[in-house]
């Protein structure tokens, strides 16, 4: 190992260490190779796939878009659709095989969490909550974003057709009564169909609105049918944001307004 001018060894390039913490995170999760129980987490998921991209667009070397794109459709074929533990198998969608693969995010995508959720009647417990799947608005947000990038760089209308569904399904699924508002429950079960924690995040309409105003940018360029279908959600998260404040103290939630702050000067 070389010598830098400080006489220790000397760093690693950003880039160098990038590769190599992504090359990790593939063969740990059954990514690269490819592992028959690979291990899928939609939050790191989103942000793994926009890391091989742009791996793609620093270095040209295949091998990254090649794994950005193997690890969208990983994602799809485990996170849409039932748990193994779940006594329901296919899409979460409830559609065929064929059709399901054609339209893997209209339903939305599970968390990914260890534990089952919890069913109809059985009791909450807040702490046990955190462990158990269903889905999570602003995790579905991060997807649709990885989606995007992934339509960007491929010029593939797949992508662009899935992040625009994934976007209507969870605005059909989330949107409920929150205390006597209007709002977006934090977490809802795995078909969607009922709400699991029905608060809502304090940044979530704030993610929504920025997520699909720059999808509808998108999907303007690409097909505007799909940018008029998203007008009706987003007049719905623009009336929900209008006089909300959105102060914090939360490390997670101050990181995620810093997001939206970069994504608002693209």
């Amino acid at each position: 190992m070389s010598a830098h001018r400080g006489g220790g060894p000397a760093p690693a390039s950003g880039s160098v260490l990038a590769a190599e913490i992504m090359r990790d995170f593939a063969r740990r999760t059954g990514l690269d190779p490819a592992g028959s129980a690979p291990r899928r987490y939609l939050w790191t998921d989103a942000f793994a796939v926009c890391n091989y991209l742009g791996l793609w667009e620093a270095t040209a070397e295949e091998h990254w878009r090649t794994l950005a794109l193997r690890l969208i459709h990983q994602v799809h074929w485990v996170l849409g659709r039932h748990r193994p533990d779940d006594a329901r198998r296919g899409w979460i969608s409830g559609l065929s095989d064929d059709e399901g693969a054609r339209h893997p995010t209209l339903a939305g995508l599970r968390i990914g969490k260890p534990l089952r959720e919890r069913g109809v009647g059985e009791a909450y417990d807040p702490r046990a909550e955190w462990e158990r799947d269903g889905q999570y608005y602003h995790y579905l947000t991060r997807w649709i974003h990885a989606l995007q990038q992934a339509w960007r760089v491929t010029g593939e209308s797949d992508y662009l057709l899935w992040a625009v569904e994934l976007a209507l399904g969870a605005h059909r699924a989330f949107v409920g009564r929150v205390g006597s508002e209007r709002g977006l429950w934090w977490k809802v079960s795995i078909d969607a169909t009922r709400p699991q924690v029905p608060q809502q995040g304090q940044h979530d309409p704030l993610d929504g609105l920025l997520t699909l105003t720059l999808l509808a940018d998108a999907a303007g360029q690409g097909d505007p049918r799909l940018a008029k279908a998203l007008l009706p959600p987003l007049a719905d998260l623009e009336e929900m944001c209008r006089g909300r404040g959105w102060g914090t103290d939360d490390p997670l939630g101050a990181g995620g307004l810093l997001v939206d702050t970069h994504r608002c000067s693209l």
